[in-house]
């Protein structure tokens, strides 16, 4: 399998060295060269796998050729033995044609857990056949850094460092980041909103000279093995409620557009997805687009949903690519107007053939908390905040109601408790694995906004 920039400029690549590059060389985001096919019969096949098995069996097209190749097996059984929940990922009626899939039980207890814990094996595979080291950047609205932190820590050819927007996470969110004690654990609290963590980890990137310099790499979605892992639980929700023989649709808490693009990836592997219904919190930059066609920023705020607080949504590059007919140079246009003007519009047949697959829709605080109360009431169930604009999203669809629909709970009610208690009156506790989390001693530095000053401090405290 070969993988090519979403602008064009950058070499083709194989898997491994997409794993350890993360940021393509000309700023753009990897992707395969051509979509792997599952056929209807292969897809109805799959139906009984375990998590771990079906993984390794969507995950093999894509590392083809790789180091990995081999073992995938084995590291996707180690990867999900530890998670707490037999079935891995299952799913929850809430009503008729209405589930909720749990994404939480993973260490952390976010999504993200789903496909770090096994991209942090890639890595040690990797890096161990070649004998090499790397230093992670990245940047956080909440759980790509504990989900990171817990997939790299202690490993010895693994520096990590994490940016964080200073009191825009949750108590949990930070704590689970900063309570690490691994001395390859660096997290940074910055002065400013996660779009400039965002776009300090970006252009780091960029610089030539440091990315070389440090070996750097990336634990983002804009790492195109983040992506891959999280396609598998497209396909396993799917065939819990009849897929391939009916249509599904996913409803998704969206920020960064790299969950819900995986579940493009799934549908554009042969998975008979209808809709994807992509929810936003009053940092609606999706949902304005979907309304509209044009992609522009505004300023962000602070919400109940703070892993969505974002206006810049990387992973949408990639979809863009697609639906502009793989053109580099068109999707450079585009971004080079959203850094200068911060805006772009998307042509009509591009922005219509979206709309066919795609919809989004907005939710405030208010209406967060409104539904969170809604579900505890009639099913007994507390979803978090996130789940909460996804659970909306749905329900705003007004779809064909014969379709099943998805919704990816993403995240465990207690790494938000205070939202889920004001709505519910419920306190939601954490895991016995957690229970302690407050007591734990918290190791970060605080840094302001400034790109330089966060060079400096990687650059001091990288091991040689």
């Amino acid at each position: 399998m070969r993988y090519v920039s979403t602008r064009g400029r950058a070499p083709e690549l194989g898997f491994d060295d997409v794993l350890l590059t993360g940021l393509a060389a000309d700023g753009g985001l990897y992707v395969p060269a051509s979509w792997p096919q599952f056929s209807k019969t292969e897809i109805a096949a799959l139906a009984g796998l375990e998590y771990p098995a079906l993984a390794a069996r969507i995950i093999a097209p894509f590392v083809k050729g790789s180091v990995l190749e081999k073992d995938l097996e084995d590291l996707t059984r180690q990867t999900y033995s530890a998670f707490t929940h037999a079935a891995v990922a299952p799913l929850t009626q809430l009503g008729a044609n209405d589930w909720l899939v749990e994404l939480f039980h993973g260490p952390t207890l976010a999504f993200k857990d789903y496909a770090l814990q096994a991209v942090g094996l890639m890595f040690d595979g990797v890096l161990k056949a070649r004998g090499s080291r790397i230093t992670i950047v990245g940047a956080t609205s909440g759980d790509t850094g504990s989900a990171a932190i817990e997939a790299t820590k202690n490993r010895a050819a693994v520096d990590i460092f994490i940016l964080h927007p200073e009191g825009r996470t949750s108590d949990v969110q930070r704590r689970q980041m900063t309570t690490v004690a691994a001395n390859n654990v660096h997290n940074i609290a910055v002065k400013g909103t996660f779009d400039d963590c965002q776009d300090m980890v970006k252009a780091m990137f960029a610089d030539e000279t440091f990315r070389s310099e440090l070996n750097l790499s990336a634990v983002n979605s804009i790492n195109w093995a983040r992506i891959m892992v999280q396609v598998v639980y497209y396909f396993w929700a799917a065939l819990h409620v009849g897929a391939p023989h009916r249509s599904v649709a996913f409803s998704v808490p969206t920020g960064n557009f790299g969950n819900v693009f995986a579940g493009y990836v799934a549908q554009r592997m042969g998975l008979p997805i209808a809709k994807f219904l992509v929810g936003s919190n009053s940092n609606d930059i999706l949902t304005r687009y979907f309304e509209t066609g044009a992609m522009t920023m505004e300023g962000v705020v602070p919400t109940l949903s703070p892993s969505m607080d974002i206006q810049i949504s990387s992973n949408f590059e990639r979809l863009l690519f697609e639906t502009l007919g793989r053109d580099g140079a068109a999707v450079s246009r585009l971004m080079d107007g959203l850094k200068q003007s911060r805006s772009y519009t998307v042509p009509d047949a591009a922005y219509r053939e979206m709309l066919k697959l795609f919809a989004g829709y907005r939710l405030d605080d208010a209406g967060t908390k409104r539904v969170i109360g809604d579900i505890h009431r009639t099913t007994g169930q507390l979803i978090d905040p996130h789940t909460a604009v996804g659970v909306d999203a749905g329900r705003m669809a007004r779809l064909d109601p014969a379709i099943p629909r998805l919704t990816l709970a993403t995240a465990h009610p207690a790494k938000f408790p205070a939202a889920v208690e004001a709505a519910t009156g419920v306190h939601p506790p954490l895991p016995l694995a957690l229970a302690d989390l407050f007591q734990r001693t918290e190791r970060f530095t605080t840094l302001p906004n400034d790109l330089n000053d966060v060079k400096a401090f990687v650059r001091q405290h990288v091991r040689r």
